[in-house]
């Protein structure tokens, strides 16, 4: 396929820029062996997060104990508090990460984050690992933006970057990023050495499939 010339290029954070999968599974396995519950693979984990962090207490606790409000919003909260605490315990950037991202500002390409993860997480992880790196925008979950799939948000940063959706350019590691710049009509990298499968980011319609960061450089045609 040709090289894109994107303007601005928005990225997913958790399986995409950094690999937080460990500190995540750590923390809510944590809470759940508190209350006698069963904790899972980091595989497990892997296929359950990127919808936000309530799916993913209901994609670790039984239909029975997800369905006991009282006792799930309980996991929740200690999960996030958890989570809080610990989010940068072994958290790091996929190797090549950050010299993408500054080769890309470098030449002008604007960048910004768009995460299901909690908005003030989001912030505390690209402040605290991207420091070299200016973003125009670092985006997570908060109650005034509909989470993806919903391309709303993209399409948000999009006009406030000041930037056609068309020229612009979504990377993600799981079928919900993909959905997203589709449902945004822009086009979509699949990270495949990420979270989830080459046949998931496939069948979701990923335009580009790179397996490093730093391949993403080979798709993009500096002006």
């Amino acid at each position: 396929m040709p090289k894109l010339q994107p303007e601005l290029i928005i990225f997913d954070l958790d399986g995409t820029l950094v690999d937080t999968i460990v500190d995540i599974a750590s923390s809510v396995n944590y809470v759940l062996s508190q209350f006698g519950l069963p904790n899972h693979e980091i595989s497990d984990y892997k296929q359950m997060v990127g919808n936000g962090f309530r799916v993913l207490v209901q994609r670790v606790l039984s239909p029975e104990k997800s369905n006991d409000d009282i006792f799930f919003d309980k996991i929740l909260r200690l999960s996030m508090q958890r989570y809080e605490e610990h989010a940068l315990d072994r958290t790091r950037p996929f190797p090549g990460t950050v010299e993408t991202l500054e080769s890309l500002y470098r030449n002008e390409i604007k960048l910004a984050v768009l995460s299901n993860k909690p908005d003030h997480l989001s912030k505390k992880i690209i402040e605290s690992l991207f420091a070299s790196v200016k973003f125009v925008a670092v985006w997570g979950d908060n109650k005034d933006r509909a989470r993806k799939p919903d391309p709303s948000a993209t399409l948000e940063l999009c006009r406030n970057a000041r930037v056609d959706p068309q020229k612009s350019l979504f990377v993600g590691d799981s079928a919900v990023d993909i959905q997203t710049a589709k449902a945004a009509r822009i086009a979509a990298v699949g990270a495949v050495y990420g979270y989830r499968s080459r046949e998931e980011l496939e069948l979701a319609g990923a335009d580009y499939l790179i397996t490093s960061p730093p391949e993403l450089l080979s798709i993009v045609e500096f002006k």
